[in-house]
Parts: C-alpha cells; sequence; structure tokens
C-alpha cells in the first residue's frame, strides 16, 4: 500500500491543476527541511522527473517546482542525478524559451549543478562537437545584454561563470580570441552590482591560472584586463601626472578623479591573486611594468588595512623584486 509521501509524489503527475499546484506546494516546503530532504531523495527518480516537467507549466505551478529543484540541487547526492537525468539541457532551453517567468530559478538551478565537475561538462557541451560551448555563449551574452536592475535575473550567472572557470576546459573556452568571451565579461566590472562585480573579478582570477600557457590571450585584452585588475588594488588618492603620464588611458584617466572604492575584500584579493599569477611568468611582469603597475600596488598598498589583502599586495612584491633580479644576467648563481 503506497505510503502518504508516495502518494503525494503521485499527485505531481496529476490532470487536475488544483491538485497538482497543491501537491508541488507541499513538495516545495518539503524541500526547505533536512528531514523533507531526505524522505524525498529515498523517492529521487520520480520527484526529479517529475517536478523537471513541471517547469514547462504556469507559472503558478513552475516556479514552486522550480524552487523545490533549487533546494534539492544543493544535496551533492541529488545535484549529480539531475545532471545525469540532463537537467542542464531542460533549464537552458526552458531559459531562453519566450514569456519564460522562473529566469532567476533557472539560473540558481545552474549555479549549483556547475559545483559538479558533471554539471560543468554538461553546461560546456564537452563531448558534442557541434554544439560545443554554444550555452556558455548564450549564458554570456544574458549577462552582458541585461539591464542595470537591482533585481536582474542573469546577476547569478557570474556565479556561474566562477564555477565553469575552476575546470581547464571552461577556462579554455573563456579565453578562446576567437570566441571573445572574456573581453565581453570582463566589461561587466563597471557594474553597480555586488554579485555581478564579484562574479568577474573570480572568473578573471580563474581563467589567469592558465596564465604559463595563455598569456598571449590574456594580454590581448589588456586594455580592459589591467583597469579591472589595477583600479580595485590602487587605493584611493588621486594620482599625479608623474604617474598617470606612464599608464595607459583607460588606467590614468581613471585614476586622475576621485573614484568609488571597492569596498569588497575579497575582490580586492583575487584581483591581486590574478595579478600575481600573470606576474609569475617574465612577459606577464614585463606587461605590469609597461602600465606602471608597481607604482599602482605601490600607492593600494599605503592605503590598505586589511591583512589578508595587505598579504596579497606582499606576495605580488616580493615576485616583483626577485623577478627582476632574476632577469638580470649578474645573479645567475643561487643564493
Amino acid at each position: 500500500m503506497a505510503t502518504e509521501l508516495e502518494e503525494l509524489i503521485d499527485f505531481l503527475t496529476s490532470p487536475s491543476p488544483p491538485v497538482k499546484k497543491a501537491a508541488v506546494d507541499i513538495v516545495r516546503g518539503l524541500t526547505g527541511s533536512e528531514d523533507g530532504l531526505h524522505s524525498l531523495s529515498n523517492y529521487a527518480n520520480t520527484v526529479l522527473s517529475s517536478l523537471s516537467r513541471l517547469l514547462s507549466d504556469e507559472k503558478e505551478v513552475s516556479e514552486p517546482a522550480a524552487e523545490a529543484l533549487v533546494n534539492l540541487s544543493q544535496n551533492a547526492g541529488l545535484a549529480a542525478k539531475m545532471v545525469e537525468m540532463g537537467m542542464i539541457k531542460i533549464a537552458m532551453d526552458l531559459l531562453y524559451k519566450p514569456g519564460s517567468t522562473i529566469t532567476r530559478l533557472l539560473v540558481m538551478l545552474l549555479v549549483n549543478l556547475t559545483q559538479l565537475d558533471d554539471g560543468i561538462s554538461s553546461l560546456l557541451q564537452i563531448g558534442d562537437d557541434k554544439m560545443q560551448g554554444l550555452y556558455v555563449m548564450k549564458l554570456v551574452r544574458s549577462f552582458c545584454r541585461s539591464s542595470e536592475t537591482s533585481d536582474d535575473p542573469f546577476d547569478h550567472v557570474g556565479s556561474i561563470l566562477i564555477n565553469i572557470s575552476k575546470k581547464e576546459e571552461g577556462r579554455k573556452m573563456l579565453l578562446d580570441p576567437k570566441r571573445g568571451l572574456l573581453k565581453q565579461i570582463i566589461r561587466q566590472f563597471d557594474s553597480s552590482s555586488p554579485l555581478r562585480k564579484k562574479g568577474v573579478s573570480g572568473t578573471i582570477r580563474n581563467c589567469c591560472f592558465e596564465a604559463e600557457n595563455q598569456l598571449q590571450n590574456l594580454l590581448l585584452i589588456s586594455e580592459f584586463l589591467w583597469p579591472a585588475l589595477l583600479l580595485p588594488v590602487a587605493g584611493n588618492k588621486i594620482y599625479c601626472e608623474q604617474d598617470t603620464s606612464k599608464m595607459p588611458l583607460e588606467l590614468g584617466s581613471a585614476l586622475s578623479i576621485d573614484r568609488e572604492p571597492v569596498n569588497d575584500p575579497e575582490i580586492r584579493v583575487q584581483a591581486l591573486e590574478a595579478i600575481y599569477l600573470i606576474a609569475l611568468q617574465e612577459a606577464g611582469r614585463r606587461a605590469l611594468w609597461s602600465v606602471n603597475g608597481p607604482r599602482i600596488l605601490q600607492v593600494g598598498y599605503e592605503d590598505e588595512e586589511d591583512p589578508k589583502v595587505m598579504e596579497a599586495y606582499e606576495q605580488i612584491g616580493s615576485l616583483l623584486v626577485h623577478g627582476n633580479e632574476a632577469e638580470e644576467p649578474s645573479t645567475n648563481t643561487s643564493k
């Protein structure tokens, strides 16, 4: 004989709209507690497939179904089952369906699913030579086109980009100059949304782990890259002409006037870590000197009060000193 929970799950596929709505509302409520999640996970395959079908229903049903899936996807085991059953494709298809009313929830679902390696591979469409990268291109386009409202459903795409750039295939896709994705993403650093800003800085930092092999592709977009990395760590002072005259226009003009400080220490640390990864390469250090980067870092360090951020400045400072020594022919002997 069916248990109460089994009956409830059966009602998710009821032909009666009021019954279906009542069932999905109860299931959404259950996903909000540990006990509820545990009980539903015993029927994972049935629950997940029923909820995924409800995503294309009317808003009063699709919204609680999407909320339930977002909650369920916070459990790694259930998220893995979702990826296995093709939830990334379902979410992407619905995200770009005209008149979608659950955009934010679908993006949040993708954030959770791309915390798994298989979820990243699924979103990158690895193994599908014809379609590979299409989903990512669509998401980047939406991220870059969406409005500057405080309630932008595509703000969370920044978190997806951080997730996919943790994987080498994701970084290579974003750095591919033919696709031009990183250039588009970096330009969103000017956004007033803290979530979007953090998404951009985290993605740049992850992509800089490819600096050893892809430095040229990073420096191809240096007119956007250096302002995104150096302005957050430039301190608060207005720079004198003696300093700005040695910088490209996009940096010098920004540092010649009053500007909004970047108050989030995590963003400052990410920017400094990205600069460090670039500066590990000899050509990266030369590029940093060419934009008067060390002077900017020196001024920024003087203004900095956060111990973790100061440590990140010091790491680059040490590298620049020893890096320059290593490049001088007279220092070939070991110390």
